[in-house]
């Protein structure tokens, strides 16, 4: 592979797609909402930590007295709700959204690559056999992975049929003709 580099010619002499992973294999699926997702939660954290620190100051610096106890507990735990439950619940609401999703074709495996809550990436191996598809709806779930909910966008996957793969709908639909004579001779 030759490209050009301002006039000089570079060659390359990489022998593998950009797309795929020496450890995870092809890359089937990159989620648009990665980098909103990243930078909602370090947002939310670091507001978060910096609301801790400076909570203490700006109370002892003002003087904020309450006359009443509950109305003191009050403020406080307005304060702590904003403080900490925000950043649980974005945590709660996005830990299942797929970043990327490699699959390997020799094992039939897939990595999905999610955020965890130190804002790491994490990967979760699993058998196309292991997903589930939730018999409801649900807001923030496509599939599970074993007990893991995923969260991906079927309409982000380059190439169709990986997706009808991962949820199953490329397997022939198996029908026991046996049980249904059986079924019909109990009628």
């Amino acid at each position: 592979q030759v490209t050009s580099f301002q006039g000089i010619a570079v060659r390359s002499l990489c022998t593998s797609s950009p797309h795929d992973h020496p450890e995870h294999g092809r890359l089937v699926y990159k989620g648009n909402l990665a980098k909103a997702v990243l930078g909602v939660k370090f947002f939310s954290y670091s507001t978060s930590l910096f609301n801790l620190f400076m909570m203490p100051y700006i109370i002892l610096k003002t003087g904020i007295g309450f006359d009443s106890l509950l109305i003191e507990a009050a403020f406080y735990g307005l304060v702590g709700f904003f403080t900490f439950v925000t950043p649980v619940t974005l945590h709660v609401l996005t830990k299942g959204y797929v970043v990327r999703l490699y699959y390997k074709d020799d094992v039939d495996t897939y990595t999905a690559i999610t955020y965890n809550v130190i804002l790491a990436e994490k990967a979760t191996v699993f058998h196309q056999k292991d997903v589930k598809i939730p018999d409801i709806t649900k807001m923030f779930t496509t599939f599970y992975a074993k007990t893991k909910s995923m969260l991906v966008n079927p309409s982000l996957f380059p190439n169709p049929q990986d997706y009808n793969h991962l949820m199953g709908y490329d397997k022939s639909l198996y029908f026991n003709l046996e049980e249904g004579k059986e079924a019909g001779e109990r009628k």
